[in-house]
């Protein structure tokens, strides 16, 4: 990755500034799928829910498919991003292949017949949400710092070190602070 500082845009990561006092995004990575003048939404890559798929969504097929919290937003909602190109016209890539959202219903039947592989697709329940001009006035406090997205590190399957992993590849001040600790009055 670069040194480079980034903007916010679809199909970037936000990454929580090291000491960010939002309990909702301590040490959170969240991927944008939109970010415009109507505002931003994206959801948390690292954060896996206690709850099973089947269990959140009676009507959807037993997945062996992790649930993670998207953000505090509308925590009732299903959200999921991939890289199953055959879900329909609804796919929004957001990114080189990786889409947001799609046919939840072509998807339900794929899941059945076996045609989708649990490591190509992250659910969600909720969503991290920003206003007009609200992610702008949180980025000048310096709370996120903004990385390129790499689907290695989208569809990860161990989310505990995602945080620090992507500062790591970024390089610089950025691999130092992935070494920060989480409480520094603690150290």
């Amino acid at each position: 990755m670069t040194n480079i500082k980034q903007e916010p845009n679809r199909g970037t990561y936000l990454l929580a500034e090291p000491f960010l006092a939002d309990t909702n995004f301590r040490r959170t990575v969240v991927l944008l799928t939109e970010h415009n003048d109507q505002g931003t939404v994206g959801y948390v890559l690292n954060r896996p829910s206690e709850l099973k798929l089947h269990e959140a969504i009676p009507d959807f097929p037993d997945f062996a498919a992790v649930l993670y919290e998207g953000g505090p937003v509308e925590r009732r909602t299903l959200h999921y991003i991939h890289r199953i190109e055959e879900l329909g016209e609804d796919e929004n890539e957001i990114a080189p292949g990786v889409y947001w959202g799609g046919d939840y219903e072509r998807l339900k039947l794929m899941i059945m017949s076996g045609h989708v592989d649990p490591d190509d697709i992250r659910f969600f329940h909720g969503y991290s949400g920003w206003g007009p001009d609200q992610l702008d006035g949180e980025m000048e406090t310096n709370s996120w710092i903004v990385a390129p997205s790499r689907p290695t590190f989208t569809f990860a399957q161990d989310t505990d070190d995602l945080w620090a992993n992507i500062l790591k590849a970024m390089g610089g001040k950025y691999r130092l602070m992935a070494n920060y600790p989480p409480h520094p009055s603690l150290n």
